[in-house]
């Protein structure tokens, strides 16, 4: 039995192998190696360890294993996918998936809903932050680890799932019978107008199969709501699709402009991305918020913002990813993305920072962080060492930006930081439950006075010092160490913190967001530098 098991191993094993040479013959190498003897070396070495290992081999591990190997040699964008984590990512970036629509947390074993998601059927049958799931289907939800919920909450369309949810305020357990719908995984975290201002903010988190529509939808509301200004932020956007990045950049760009373009080894993978008519937001001031966590196509729509004096980028220096990927499905349901070109922005800019060293990229070596302030002429990144001197670059209004290390903005604003306690503190998630603790005490209270008017609950909602009191007694429990003199340096965050979360109970997102806008120093700073944006951008 154990030679018959061996003899089908080594079998499939030499299968593998021959699939794989059989692609290379019928489709030649373009690289001056032999990748027909590689792939030979490959199958030998797999063989005599299916047939001499000491152990049985797991082939498929194996493989993987050396794939992963194969490609961390290139770059480190070029990466393998499983067949299992192939899921989660067509899930996030064609923008939705199947289940009940709710953003949740395991707190203190109980499965506890942070957010219902707008327009799905939790939030349709009225189901709340902060409600807790105790029961899925008759069968106990306490102690359910993160990984097994959304194996039981998710599910085909049109198929039911009945949860038990302990409400604040209410004596008996609330049943309901949710049917499973399409949710969309929205890529626009939060759109509304600032308060007191004509300015609408819009923020999106990555760029996605919808991400263009979402944007178009937001701003067009907004537009109806008075909207005569816009920030668009891309702070610690990761990227996602070219096309949506060109997109969306063409929506607030005039026609005939060249937005972004590739360039690889091969022909037929050189673009050119140009500027159409049908943007409809070209005359409107804009600002574009970036930090070291905007990647890939958020340079690409802050690139095209900064070279085309379309409007000016705020914040920080973003990563630094100028290589474009394609993905490539694999047979058993696996893929790997391979980087094939890369792009430039419309001034000739290479944004791509050296790579080498994986460490040192991925801690951010090499990016110009400048010193605060105007850099409208971005003289900020001028060196008087030749031999770190980025490559320069002219704007189509004249003025000089540099490649080779991200995007650095028109204006250098850079972020806050927190205290020790207020970091402990965050990091244990106790702000959210100090206001999961002020919801439960007083949450009917606080939704009757407030309602849906969000403006209304920024100027009049404070968090007291019992509340503070409660935070207290809570990290005292959680064995974090409190001091009045650390408390008082951190005491407007803590407050404005708590705040927020009882806002995103309320309103979403959109509340948390313009909540914590008020400790924000490059939305405010944003604030003051639309004329500048005009100016540059030539709108009258």
């Amino acid at each position: 039995m154990k030679k018959q098991t061996l003899r089908l191993t080594i079998i499939t094993a030499s299968a593998i192998a021959l699939g794989v040479l059989l692609g290379i013959y019928v489709q030649p190498a373009v690289s001056g190696d032999s990748a027909y003897e590689q792939i030979r070396k490959y199958g030998e070495v797999l063989n005599m360890a299916v047939k001499n290992y000491v152990e049985d081999v797991d082939t498929q591990k194996l493989t993987e294993s050396a794939i992963r190997g194969m490609l961390n040699e290139l770059d480190p964008h070029s990466v393998y996918i499983t067949a299992k984590d192939m899921q989660r990512v067509e899930e996030d970036f064609k923008g939705s998936f199947e289940g009940i629509g709710v953003e949740f947390d395991v707190v203190k074993d109980t499965i506890t809903i942070v957010s219902p998601i707008m327009g799905g059927p939790s939030d349709a049958l009225g189901i709340q932050a902060g409600d807790k799931i105790v029961k899925i289907d008759d069968s106990s939800a306490v102690k359910m680890t993160r990984e097994m919920v959304p194996k039981k909450l998710r599910g085909a369309k049109g198929t039911v799932v009945k949860v038990h949810i302990k409400r604040s305020g209410e004596k008996d357990l609330l049943v309901f019978d949710i049917t499973r719908d399409k949710i969309p995984l929205n890529s626009v975290d939060s759109y509304f107008i600032i308060d007191g201002t004509d300015v609408g903010y819009i923020s999106a988190n990555r760029f996605s199969a919808t991400t263009h529509d979402e944007i178009v939808k937001a701003a067009t509301l907004l537009r109806s709501q008075g909207m005569k200004k816009v920030i668009l932020d891309l702070r610690n956007n990761p990227g996602g699709y070219l096309d949506q990045a060109f997109r969306i950049a063409d929506e607030f760009i005039p026609a005939g402009n060249k937005l972004v373009y590739t360039k690889g080894r091969r022909p037929e993978f050189d673009e050119d991305f140009m500027s159409t008519d049908f943007g409809d937001f070209e005359k409107i001031p804009l600002v574009v918020l970036i930090n070291g966590g905007s990647a890939s196509a958020s340079e690409i729509v802050s690139g095209a913002v900064q070279d085309l004096d379309r409007g000016i980028v705020v914040g920080e220096t973003s990563f630094g990813k100028g290589l474009v990927q394609r993905q490539y499905p694999l047979g058993d349901g696996s893929a790997f993305r391979l980087t094939i070109s890369r792009y430039y922005t419309p001034s000739g800019r290479l944004i791509q920072r050296p790579y080498s060293d994986k460490a040192k990229y991925y801690g951010g070596q090499g990016r110009d962080e400048g010193e605060e302030g105007d850099n409208i002429e971005h003289k900020s990144e001028t060196s008087d060492d030749s031999a770190n001197a980025r490559p320069k670059y002219s704007t189509k209004g004249g003025r000089t930006v540099y490649g080779g290390g991200g995007i650095t903005p028109d204006y250098i604003v850079k972020s806050d930081t927190i205290g020790f306690l207020a970091r402990n503190i965050r990091a244990k998630n106790l702000l959210w439950e100090t206001a999961d603790a002020i919801m439960k005490l007083r949450g009917k209270e606080i939704r009757s006075t407030y309602g849906d008017d969000m403006k209304k609950f920024l100027h009049n909602f404070n968090i007291s010092d019992a509340d503070i009191d409660r935070l207290k007694q809570l990290a005292e429990s959680k064995e974090v160490v409190w001091k009045e003199d650390e408390y008082k340096i951190d005491e407007v965050f803590l407050r404005t913190a708590i705040k927020a979360q009882i806002a995103r109970a309320i309103f979403n997102n959109n509340g948390f967001t313009a909540v914590m806008q008020k400790l924000d120093k490059q939305t405010m700073k944003a604030l003051e530098l639309f004329p500048e944006a005009s100016k540059i951008a030539n709108l009258k």
